[in-house]
């Protein structure tokens, strides 16, 4: 970190303003040399703006309002420089190439936060929430990264490290009296605390499906046979004709992938090929696709056209073979196309009854969705840790250790050994807010920011 970075940090393209970046110890050497100024960048105070122009060799390539934020009181707890300009294409890239010229060097994807994270600003948590934030597809995600934003999570895993130390601390202080074993009393203490420890874990890690979900999407697949209107409710679902709507079966061929948000549950709806033989290739291979987005879905949304008879064919087999594989808590039944009435046959039958045509049961959809994915205990309000998967795989191991160290303090081992589980937990723990950190685990996840954060 000893070197100055430099970055676009808004979105390249035509705009009213463009953000350059520049952080580190040469930060406002490097600007001072081609900005122009009633007050040299050097007295600037921090934190204000100053209206000033950038020039190269040739001339004033634009007017710009410069901030400094010296150290530690900035976002990288370096010295950090941001430069607002017009946000034109050339614009913003002659003056990066300025500061490059003047000894700044491109930053790396992510690197800011990274000189953030490195420099104590924030724990590890709170890096990853920087990029979740930016990511958030709903309100329901925003929120769940900004509470990870504000610590919350690296404090609820500092306070379970505080515990484990101190349990830690008991288990060592036999290993200084090696003729004395821990005494049943503290042993029954030490399970007691190590147990409250492992039922916090237990409830971060129960997060883990819905912090992906919120993360990447509830991947739901819409499925059933050809024209008994899956095209078309995408297009009501999404609120435009994105999918093409015909009488004729095998219209759709290829799948297709559109998110929306319901109740702030980002939901990626993919519509797929009618399932049925077919002696088309094209169809086929579509057919074959559809049976894989099933393998890897979250939620199926089995779409029947409840104003026919059920029939037993071929195809209604094939179907059925096809749900067998789908537990009831990743299927929604959609009765579809009640407008032209349910057929005596489905009386009775659970599933969502559905309109594309009038749009009845929308509601009632968004309804089983969200009570589908909100199964796991955790309500929109209380959402306030959504874990990652990273965390996930961390916390597991810590359990894992966690146990260990109880068994052994059940079956009085040897202190020595309890006190390597307990370290191990510790370490895993440690993992996650970045107190045991290494440099390919700080380059993997930095890597998925943009260049300019």
């Amino acid at each position: 970190m000893d070197d100055t970075i430099a970055a676009i940090a808004t979105p390249l393209g035509e705009g009213a303003i463009a953000v350059l970046r520049i952080s580190g110890p040469e930060a406002i050497a490097v600007v001072s040399r081609s900005f122009r100024s009633g007050t040299p960048i050097e007295k600037m105070a921090s934190r204000r703006g100053y209206l000033g122009e950038i020039l190269d060799e040739v001339g004033v390539i634009d007017q710009v309002l410069v901030s400094v934020f010296r150290k530690p009181n900035s976002y990288t707890g370096q010295d950090l420089v941001e430069i607002s300009c017009h946000g034109g294409i050339l614009v913003t890239r002659n003056i990066l190439a300025l500061m490059l010229k003047n000894g700044a060097r491109t930053a790396e994807p992510g690197e800011f936060t990274q000189r953030a994270f490195l420099n104590g600003k924030m724990d590890l948590t709170q890096a990853e929430a920087v990029m979740d934030l930016i990511r958030a597809q709903t309100d329901l995600a925003l929120r769940a990264a900004k509470e990870q934003l504000t610590g919350y999570l690296g404090q609820e895993l500092g306070h379970l490290q505080d515990q484990l130390l101190t349990a830690l601390a008991h288990v060592e202080a036999y290993i200084d009296f090696p003729d004395e074993a821990i005494e049943p009393e503290t042993g029954k203490m030490l399970i007691g605390r190590l147990s409250d420890v492992g039922r916090r874990l237990e409830r971060l890690v129960a997060t883990a499906d819905q912090g992906r979900i919120l993360r990447h999407g509830l991947r739901t697949v819409i499925f059933g046979e050809p024209n008994v209107g899956k095209s078309s409710l995408l297009n009501v679902l999404l609120g435009y004709d994105r999918a093409i709507v015909s009488e004729t079966p095998g219209t759709t061929r290829d799948t297709i992938e559109e998110t929306i948000n319901v109740r702030g549950i980002p939901v990626r709806l993919i519509d797929t090929a009618g399932k049925r033989f077919s002696q088309d290739a094209i169809e086929r291979e579509g057919i074959r696709r559809t049976e894989e987005q099933l393998a890897q879905a979250d939620l199926v949304l089995e779409v029947i056209d409840a104003s026919e008879a059920r029939t037993v064919d071929e195809n209604d087999r094939r179907r059925a073979g096809t749900r067998e594989n789908l537990t009831a808590d990743k299927r929604i039944l959609i009765l579809n196309k009640v407008d032209l009435g349910l057929h005596a046959d489905w009386e009775g039958v659970h599933g969502v009854r559905f309109s594309c045509r009038t749009g009845e049961g929308q509601e009632a959809l968004n309804e089983a969705i969200w009570k589908l994915v909100m199964a796991g205990g955790v309500s929109g309000e209380d959402f306030r840790v959504a874990i990652s998967a990273r965390h996930q795989s961390c916390l597991q191991r810590a359990m894992v250790d966690l146990q260990a160290a109880m068994a052994g303090l059940a079956r009085n081992e040897l202190p020595e050994l309890i006190a390597i589980d307990l370290r191990n937990a510790l370490d895993a723990i440690g993992d996650v807010i970045g107190r045991h950190d290494t440099e390919d685990l700080l380059g993997r996840i930095f890597s998925e920011f943009c260049i300019g954060k």
